[in-house]
């Protein structure tokens, strides 16, 4: 079908005049205009507009494109822009899809996909919070699976930066009788991050490794235990198990806990500086990883010490690359374990005389229908300032339905509020 110009309007997302214009693409060519466009951070309208400007200035049309299957797509252009573009077409008797299809193709190849930026150091997040039953563990898989997501594949993320708007719309949630998580606040489609993962299971408990549907290590064997402790049964690279999932593309690894882990601490006082038994044990791995993150158990003993230690900025390294992501829930208990977590931290900072960054506060299982309580922790959470509150995540179902059919989460409900939260704290914190 010919391309019909409606009537003119004036496009709200970018100055001067536009006209709406209808035509045809494939749906693979429009999926890969979407993609890239948003790779590239322009809108679809100017996208379109250099292309079609640039193939009105060739000297020779280009190859045909398969349009079968063309359906209805609509953009605005600079007045005029179309009806040059008609009068081009029809000088080389091409059709206005065609033609519309080869400005696009044009673009995409002028533009290719931006290479993944990868960090100079490998980052070392370490979450953690002496409390357990925060969360730990889903944040550490959440932030994982969302910084490894596809980066040819588009995402939905929440954009919010104040999370003032976040306590607020949960606040009306509470009086509403709303279920909270239900408010999608500001939703953007984004490429993912495209990050080499590895995600350590530290805690004896092995909740990380069941959850992910791995197998924890036998105690017969080798683990990170013994790597720490200075007794290696191989190369601790032997361990590592892929994530496999088309929404990582081999991005994504575990290190699997054993709970031999219950043991670290004795094991770790017989060892000298065993501040750094953690980084000596995984450092031979961060040449393959951009990321690494440690999910710490709920300790304050020399494990946590090593794990602090490991999260340290390292020279060269900007601050708030790497350090502390601190789990907490909104309720009494977890600002008490907060306060010795940080002391902790603070100890140690001074002992060794190191800088150790906190990459802010995650409030995780969060409810405003469970009323004052809930709603005044939160906001004392919001309140603290440094280190800020990086995230929001809702007490909702789909976290505990992944867990018991052992899937990502990202995986098994992408579209949730409670990932579309997690990618929301994945960008907060790069």
């Amino acid at each position: 079908m010919d391309v019909s110009k409606v009537s003119s309007m004036s496009s709200p997302a970018t100055s001067g005049d536009r006209e709406k214009v209808v035509s045809k693409l494939p749906g693979w060519l429009r999926q890969n205009l979407k993609v890239r466009a948003a790779q590239h951070g322009i809108e679809i309208q100017v996208a379109v507009e250099l292309g079609i400007t640039d193939w009105c200035n060739l000297a020779a049309t280009p190859a045909t494109i398969d349009t079968a299957g063309a359906d209805s797509f609509s953009t605005f252009l600079p007045d005029g822009q179309w009806d040059t573009f008609r009068s081009v077409a029809a000088d080389r008797n091409v059709s206005l899809i065609q033609g519309l299809a080869q400005a696009v193709q044009l673009w995409l190849d002028a533009n290719p996909a931006p290479h993944v930026a990868r960090p100079a150091i490998t980052r070392r997040m370490v979450v953690c919070n002496q409390k357990g039953g925060v969360g730990k563990t889903a944040i550490t898989a959440g932030t994982g699976e969302a910084l490894a997501e596809d980066p040819n594949t588009l995402h939905a993320v929440r954009v919010a930066k104040a999370l003032t708007k976040a306590l607020r719309a949960s606040e009306t949630r509470a009086d509403e009788s709303m279920p909270s998580g239900d408010d999608p606040l500001d939703i953007e489609n984004l490429p993912g991050p495209g990050l080499r993962v590895l995600l350590v299971d530290f805690d004896p408990q092995c909740h990380l490794t069941n959850q992910l549907g791995a197998v924890p290590l036998p105690m017969n064997g080798d683990s990170l235990t013994n790597h720490m402790a200075g007794d290696p049964k191989g190369d601790l690279r032997d361990l590592i198990v892929s994530i496999d999932d088309e929404n990582f593309g081999g991005r994504l690894h575990l290190l699997p806990a054993c709970n031999d882990a219950f043991l670290l601490d004795v094991r770790l006082s017989a060892v000298r500086a065993r501040e750094a038994a953690l980084e000596r044990a995984l450092a031979p791995l961060e040449a393959d990883y951009d990321v690494i993150l440690v999910d710490c158990p709920p300790s304050l003993g020399l494990s946590m010490d090593a794990a602090a230690y490991y999260g340290r900025r390292r020279d060269g390294e900007k601050p708030g690359q790497s350090g502390a992501l601190i789990v907490v829930q909104a309720e009494d208990s977890s600002a008490d374990a907060y306060g010795l977590l940080t002391n902790q931290i603070d100890d140690l900072r001074g002992d060794l005389q190191i800088d150790i960054d906190y990459l802010g506060i995650v409030v995780n299982l969060y409810d405003g229908r469970r009323g004052y309580i809930a709603t005044s922790s939160l906001q004392g959470w919001v309140d603290i300032k440094d280190p800020r509150v990086v995230g929001l995540i809702g007490d909702l179902k789909e976290q505990k339905e992944a867990v018991r059919m052992k899937q990502p989460l990202l995986s098994y409900a992408p579209k949730s509020q409670q990932a579309i939260g997690m990618r929301a704290l994945a960008r907060e914190i790069s």
